[in-house]
């Protein structure tokens, strides 16, 4: 947040547990970020290890998983315009500007 807020930006935060993302939304944020589905997931989560470890889904099946279960959903996700990054490493926000 800090690293935002020092380059004058004021983000927009989104509590995706409270307001879960459609799948529709989570397709355009995964077009933003030019990745797949299973590169957004946390994979330590108990949940993933407990019920989709090892498991081979298609895109569509993981966004439904993602939508169903977003404390799986990788985060901070920054975006800026129609680009974004995963904000783990914080480093990878500096790809923004």
């Amino acid at each position: 947040m800090q690293l935002l807020r020092d380059k004058g930006v004021e983000p927009k935060i989104r509590e995706y547990l409270k307001d879960i993302p459609t799948a529709k939304e989570l397709k355009m944020i995964l077009a933003k970020l030019h990745l797949n589905p299973e590169d957004i997931i946390r994979k330590n989560e108990q949940i993933f290890k407990d019920r989709f470890k090892d498991m081979d889904f298609n895109a569509d099946e993981w966004i439904d998983i993602l939508v169903e279960n977003p404390r799986l959903i990788e985060r901070p996700i920054v975006i800026k315009g129609n680009t974004g990054v995963i904000g783990r490493p914080p480093e990878n926000i500096e790809k923004l500007f």
